[in-house]
């Protein structure tokens, strides 16, 4: 088991996602500097509902864009490798952050194959709410992860999709939370319409009974 420096926050990281952090509290900033310093790596383990998550990804600063008179910093940082907690310290013997013994969970390999269902769900989401996103860029990332951020997940949700070990059942996830979603985007934009209507003459069909 590895002792790995844990800074909780209230968002799910994914693997080779890239996260960019403002750094302002003291025990954060000295994590980081250690980090730097040392070449070594942090953890983001998931913190909601009044509660650590017992996951989280362990994460290299890739950059430090600036830093601050009074110590603080803007860092890029990417997501490496998923970890399970062991054994949770607050703080870490000697020092002002938390800690953890951790293990690393063991996922399949990177996929490059998409469900045609689910591609075929992201457009019609998308075109639903008239926001286009790339969603298709080339990045050495599971496609479950690459739009985790961008469908409408809960927090909760995202961790889900965290902790599920195969690609294959991560998408079949996201199938099942955009047919639920999508029909009440639908209904949203039909009312946002109806609503821009008001008040306004409005052409009307020939009803036959």
């Amino acid at each position: 088991m590895l002792l790995l420096p844990l800074f909780p926050l209230n968002i799910v990281a994914f693997p080779h996602e890239d996260l960019n952090l403002k750094i302002f509290e003291p025990r954060y900033k000295q994590l980081i500097n250690e980090c730097i310093e040392q070449n070594s790596t942090f953890g983001i383990p998931s913190y909601f509902n009044n509660k650590l998550q017992g996951y989280g990804t362990e994460m290299t600063v890739t950059q430090l864009v600036r830093t601050y008179p009074n110590g603080e910093m803007d860092i890029r940082t990417k997501g490496l490798r998923i970890f399970r907690i062991i054994d949770f310290h607050n703080p870490v013997e000697g020092k002002l952050y938390a800690g953890g013994e951790i293990s690393y969970v063991n996922h399949e390999e990177i996929s490059e194959e998409i469900s045609h269902e689910l591609l075929n769900l992201v457009e019609k989401f998308y075109l639903t709410i008239n926001t286009p996103v790339n969603y298709l860029s080339s990045t050495h990332q599971p496609f479950s992860f690459r739009i985790a951020h961008k469908i409408g997940l809960s927090l909760e949700e995202e961790y889900k999709l965290l902790i599920t070990k195969t690609e294959q059942e991560r998408q079949k996830m996201l199938i099942v939370h955009l047919e639920k979603i999508i029909p009440i985007m639908q209904n949203i934009e039909k009312t946002k319409a109806r609503i821009a209507l008001n008040g306004h003459f409005k052409e009307t069909d020939f009803l036959n009974f």
